[in-house]
């Protein structure tokens, strides 16, 4: 029955896949063919350009191309524009919208380095903010920096502090007679946590709130540094304690330096750009291409790491893994291009499979053994496996507020038997060979013997985990197990643990590419992605099947391509992640608000 009831819920959602594809094929057609009338239109930089970031729609760390087209702009495009901005004279500033409710800690700190870069070189940057609302820092550290900050009158100043959040169902498991049962190395490694408690252990407790207060402290201390007359750390944190605030109050207190409305904000960086200023969104603005500066390949990864070629997550959101065959593969093709000079490495990611881990491990690995410097820039997340792929880099750049560590390895199973006693379902099962067969049941608990070896396969991987660890950073092995039981630390934090060796964005990372690589530091590079972002056709024939050819797609290619594996594997993807075997490097990160 239960096989039967899969694959009629496969057979539907296919058939609504199928209908949603037709649809978003067909219009998407249309778009094309009305696009392409203006297709050869070049956008031209106005002589007194004001570039335009509006932080209110979703900043991924990298881009990332769906069935809709590219998501829009990614943090690393928008460091990459505003650097080239610097040394063009037709740019003259950069008016930003404010995320008024919350960003991740590390994406607003990235965007504030760049914009005190920008304010460096001699361009203003103004803000307009529709209220801070959210009642974390993070959206306001994005745009503290900025020469002026405009907030709507009527709206609110309510960044107060970070709150984490975790979900328990030890107490659901117990009413409903279900048995979760996780193995890990060790007590800080608490993602399994959420299932088998019903509150923080002690180890879960201490690192949760050490991994928020150093957020916070970051947050403070940039705020003192940003905003005349706030001066100090504890001032700052005073300032966010006593939240929220009017705009009167927050223009008083210094948040802020004008109150006014979007139309008013956006004159005044007008204006400020000179008599013929012009707006120019950042998405917009080319960066020259200088086809003779030297090249630093930058292969990016976001998402979870997932053995395979992957793609996707979902071909209809920005949702992403990082696939180890692919990743490897565009490692291996920049070490072995004999134009690249370095490889920069962008890591965002909370981690996933520790096969995959390793496989890119090695092929970095395989990368400086071929004399190409290797270093790795750590985005919002570079936790667990994410850790691991970044062990052996030459040099590893995060920043402060980049949430990494995790060395540990969990896994384990809910076992729901008596969950469908409850409701009189049954589950029988016959299995030939030996006891580990039912290792992976979602029904039976484990025996104690079957728990054995299971827990004797995870300390393998925490083994080489740590081994891998050790080799990479150069760190007797006694040292990285101390710090290797699974805790989860902040840049900051990991850098005075060895983990890290300097803070910084993706600029920082291209600057030591170049010293690597001896490289002038004042000489231009082209960072050259590997593998080129893909088109939206190319997304479709990744996900269904490489044979797909958009420009010829018909509905008979549709129907079989939706019959392929891979379309039903992908319709069973957001089952329980922990009921795969390879998923045991994944960082037991809070939801951070």
């Amino acid at each position: 029955m239960r096989t039967f009831l899969l694959s009629l819920f496969g057979s539907i959602t296919g058939l609504v896949l199928f209908t949603i594809l037709f649809f978003i094929i067909t219009f998407g057609t249309i778009g094309a063919m009305i696009a392409s009338v203006g297709s050869d239109e070049v956008v031209t930089v106005p002589g007194e350009a004001v570039l335009v970031l509006d932080l209110t729609k979703p900043l991924p760390d990298q881009t990332v191309v769906t069935l809709f087209g590219p998501s829009g702009n990614s943090l690393i495009d928008v460091v990459q524009k505003l650097d080239a901005a610097q040394d063009d004279d037709r740019v003259k500033g950069l008016f930003i919208r404010a995320n008024p409710y919350g960003m991740s800690p590390a994406v607003a700190e990235e965007l504030r380095l760049s914009l005190k870069d920008f304010r460096a070189s001699g361009k203003f940057v103004t803000v307009f903010a529709q209220g801070f609302e959210g009642t974390t820092p993070s959206n306001y550290m994005a745009v503290s920096a900025a020469d002026t900050i405009y907030l709507q009158d009527t709206a609110t100043f309510s960044a107060a502090g970070y709150r984490a959040e975790v979900g328990f169902y030890g107490g659901v498991m117990d009413k409903f007679d279900a048995k979760a049962d996780f193995v890990q190395f060790h007590e800080y490694k608490s993602m399994g946590n959420i299932y088998t408690q019903e509150t923080f252990t002690a180890p879960h407790r201490e690192a949760t709130l050490s991994l928020i207060s150093s957020l916070y402290n970051t947050a403070a201390t940039y705020t003192a540094e940003d905003r005349a007359g706030i001066e100090t750390t504890a001032r700052a944190k005073e300032i966010f304690e006593g939240a929220p605030y009017s705009a009167e109050r927050a223009l008083e207190l210094g948040l802020v330096d004008e109150l006014g409305h979007y139309a008013a904000a956006r004159e005044a960086a007008k204006t400020q750009a000179g008599d013929k200023g012009k707006f120019l969104a950042i998405s917009d603005y080319e960066i020259p291409l200088n086809i003779k500066a030297p090249v630093i390949a930058l292969v990016g990864g976001q998402g979870a790491i997932v053995t395979g070629g992957g793609g996707a997550a979902n071909p209809f959101s920005p949702d992403t893994m990082i696939a180890s065959d692919k990743m490897s593969k565009a490692i291996t093709e920049a070490a072995e291009n004999e134009k690249v000079k370095a490889i920069i490495i962008r890591v965002d990611s909370p981690g996933g499979s520790a096969i995959a881990s390793d496989q890119i491990w090695d092929a970095i690995i395989r990368a400086k053994a071929e004399g190409k410097p290797v270093i790795v820039s750590m985005g919002q997340y570079a936790a667990s496996g994410g850790y691991y792929i970044a062990a052996p880099a030459d040099k590893i750049i995060a920043l402060p507020t980049t949430i990494t560590g995790s060395i540990g390895v969990v896994g384990g199973k809910v076992a729901l038997e008596g969950a469908y006693e409850k409701i009189g379902y049954n589950v029988e099962s016959l299995s030939v060979g030996g006891d580990y067969t039912s290792v992976y049941s979602s029904d039976e608990p484990w025996t104690q013997k079957t728990r054995a070896a299971y827990r004797d396969m995870m300390e393998d991987i925490y083994v080489d985990f740590t081994g891998r660890v050790a080799d990479g950073r150069a760190m007797p092995i006694e040292d990285v197990r101390e710090i290797a039981k699974g805790r989860v630390w902040t840049g900051e934090q990991a850098m005075k643990n060895g983990l890290v060796d300097e803070f910084g964005g993706l600029n920082v990372a291209i600057a030591a590419a170049k010293a690597a690589a001896e490289i002038d530091a004042d000489v231009d590079v082209r960072l050259r992605k590997f593998p080129p972002d893909p088109t939206p056709g190319e997304a479709f024939a990744e996900l269904f099947g490489a044979s797909v050819n958009m420009d010829k797609l018909t509905w008979a290619d549709m129907a079989k391509h939706m019959d392929t594996p891979e379309a039903k594997i992908y319709l069973q993807m957001r089952r329980d992640l922990l009921q795969r075997q390879d998923m045991t490097l994944l960082a037991p990160i809070p939801d951070i608000k």
